[in-house]
Order: structure tokens, then C-alpha cells, then sequence
């Protein structure tokens, strides 16, 4: 299904103006008509019966060229068909004038989603008698959207269930495909959107971890769904472009709006973090601690205030470690003895 645009179609405010003048001079002919029968002659009685019958049919029908004006705002579309054909579709804002006969098609009218930026397809009840009629807009919109679906919780590579939202802006830039080609484009965009994330967080790793190839080039990286969320987002994107092509959308952005560890698991893993952080913090304070006893050593070789054998080093060494690397204050003790 190729689109086609109806750019001839901008007489709205001409085609209202020359039916507004139909009905004045219809309602001018009826009372005309009705003079030419109340003089009884008969050579204008044929005149005002004829006269009479066309302005009261004109004002019976005259209204049909009214359903043709469409308006359209800035960024909005209507796909027209008739009798179910597709004849074309009109886009930008004006007054439109079109056969009276066509019906828009919209078949995601209805569909809300978690998103912004949506035309108001407010649906509007008219109840006479008894009878109800539903009207609901049947315009696209063009601008960019966003759509902000549900959270949802995926098995990374490893295994570990994590929750995920992304947030990803869209918009229509094929009417025709949008209405033709899939039976409601926001719910497709939604499906797509929640597999395409699923085929792609199962490929890392919440945290960066060994061993573990990202790119499917057999080696292996440290890409991460925390770490590599520009990268992850993008491919996530990518995906999501290839599968709603014939539905006529364009995803410009996909971002990732929430990632966290599911419930389950959160306070192990947050264990394994501190236990993880604990142990870089115990290296780099015994990797500073026996720098500073280096130093220490070699000021008192240099200054030759006093002499230590290897035992007395020895037990100078452990003190300073036990003082440096303690996670208290040390309690200093007096020794009024000796070593020996």
C-alpha cells in the first residue's frame, strides 16, 4: 500500500460559501415560487411548482456538501476512503473540501496508551429516541510521540531477573501503511516494543561480568546493561525500527528509563555489591598501609637514628600494619620491658 497525498483539496472555505449562497437562493426560489401559485395564472403556475419542488429538494439535500469540510491543525492527518477504496490521504492544516461520500479511517481511534502527544480522540454520544451514535476523530497525528510502556522483568545472560522500562518516541510517516498494513499501529508499536527489549536484554549482563560476549563476535567485552545503557538503548532501537517498517512508523529514540535488579534477588546482589566494594576498599588501604611502612623504613636507614635487627623490624612492621589497617583507633600500649 503506497501512499498518496491529495494536495488539490484546500477549497473548504469556497465550497462552504457556494452552499450557504445554494440555500439562499433556494429559500429566495421557495418564496418566489410561492407568489407565481398564489396569482393563479396558469402560465406561471407550471413555473412555480417547478420552482417550488427544486428549492425544497435543495434544502432537503443541500446539507450532504457539508460532510465533505474537513479541518485539519498543523501535524494531522486523514486517511479517506470510499466505499472502501483508499483514494488518498490530506495532510497539514487548512480547510479542506472533499467528495461527501468518503469516511476517514483510523483504526487506532480508540487505543490509549502510556504515551504523550496523542491526538484527542475524544468520543462524543448523541442519544435521540432512544438511539445513541458514537463520533469519534479520526485523525493521525504527526508529531512525535512517546511512549512510555510497563516495566517488565527479564532474565539477563545470566540469568538474573532484572526489571527494565524504556521510554521511546515515534511518530507516523507513512499514513497509508500506519492504517492498511497492521490492524491497530499502537498496539503493533507496543508488542514490538516489549519483544524487541526482551531480545535484547537477554543478550548482557545487569553488571559487567567475565566471560560473557555481547556483540556476537565470539569475543569477549565488557559490555552491560548498566554500563553500556547508550549502546544497549540503540541496538533496542535498531530492533524495534526493523519490525514496524510496514507499519509505515519511525522510531527516532529509544532510551531506557529504569533498570534495577527484581525484588527477588535485589538485597543479594546488594550484598554482593558491598562485599565487592569492601574488598577493592581492604586492598587499596593494605596496598597503601605497606607503602607507608616501605617509607618508613628506609627514613630510619637513612637517618641512621637507630638500628634494627630483623626481629625488632619484624615486630615494627606488624604494629604499623595492624595501626594502618585496622578499621579502629589503635589503643597504645606502654612496654617498659624488652624484647629480649
Amino acid at each position: 500500500m503506497q501512499e498518496k497525498i491529495l494536495t488539490n483539496k484546500k477549497h473548504g472555505m469556497a465550497a462552504l460559501l457556494l452552499s450557504i449562497f445554494a440555500y439562499l437562493l433556494a429559500v429566495g426560489l421557495c418564496i418566489g415560487s410561492a407568489f407565481l401559485l398564489e396569482s393563479g395564472a396558469p402560465s406561471y403556475e407550471t413555473i412555480g411548482v417547478i420552482g417550488m419542488l427544486i428549492s425544497i429538494l435543495w434544502m432537503c439535500v443541500g446539507w450532504l456538501p457539508w460532510l465533505g469540510l474537513k479541518v485539519l491543525k498543523p501535524q494531522e492527518a486523514l486517511v479517506l476512503t470510499l466505499f472502501g477504496k483508499y483514494i488518498g490521504t490530506i495532510k497539514g492544516e487548512g480547510f479542506y473540501y472533499v467528495n461527501p461520500f468518503c469516511s476517514a479511517v483510523n483504526p487506532a481511534a480508540k487505543t490509549k496508551l502510556n504515551q504523550s502527544g496523542d491526538v484527542n480522540a475524544e468520543i462524543v454520544n448523541l442519544s435521540a429516541n432512544g438511539a445513541s451514535v458514537e463520533m469519534v476523530n479520526k485523525k493521525l497525528s504527526l508529531k512525535i510521540m512517546t511512549l512510555n510502556n510497563n516495566r517488565q522483568k527479564i532474565n539477563d545472560c545470566l540469568g538474573n531477573p532484572v526489571e527494565i522500562g524504556i521510554a521511546v518516541m515515534w511518530r507516523v510517516v507513512d499514513t497509508a501503511k500506519a492504517v492498511f498494513n497492521v490492524d491497530n499501529y499502537k498496539e503493533y508499536l507496543s508488542l514490538q516494543c516489549d519483544s524487541a527489549l526482551r531480545n535484547i536484554v537477554r543478550i548482557y549482563p545487569y553488571d559487567i561480568a567475565p566471560n560473557v560476549d555481547t556483540t556476537g563476535d565470539g569475543i569477549a567485552d565488557e559490555g552491560s546493561l548498566r554500563g553500556s545503557s547508550e549502546i544497549v538503548a540503540g541496538r533496542i532501537r535498531d530492533e524495534i525500527q526493523e519490525k514496524v517498517r510496514d507499519a509505515g512508523l519511525e522510531i527516532l529514540e529509544a532510551r531506557i528509563t529504569y533498570l534495577a535488579y527484581a525484588p527477588e534477588i535485589a538485597a543479594v546482589m546488594l550484598q554482593r555489591q558491598q562485599a565487592s566494594a569492601i574488598i577493592d576498599a581492604r586492598k587499596m588501604i593494605v596496598d597503601g598501609a605497606v607503602g607507608m611502612v616501605e617509607m618508613a623504613l628506609e627514613r630510619l636507614n637513612q637517618t641512621n637514628l637507630l638500628e634494627l635487627d630483623e626481629e625488632r623490624k619484624a615486630a615494627m612492621v606488624s604494629n604499623l600494619l595492624v595501626v594502618l589497617c585496622g578499621n579502629r583507633d589503635a589503643q597504645p600500649v606502654v612496654n617498659s620491658g624488652s624484647l629480649y
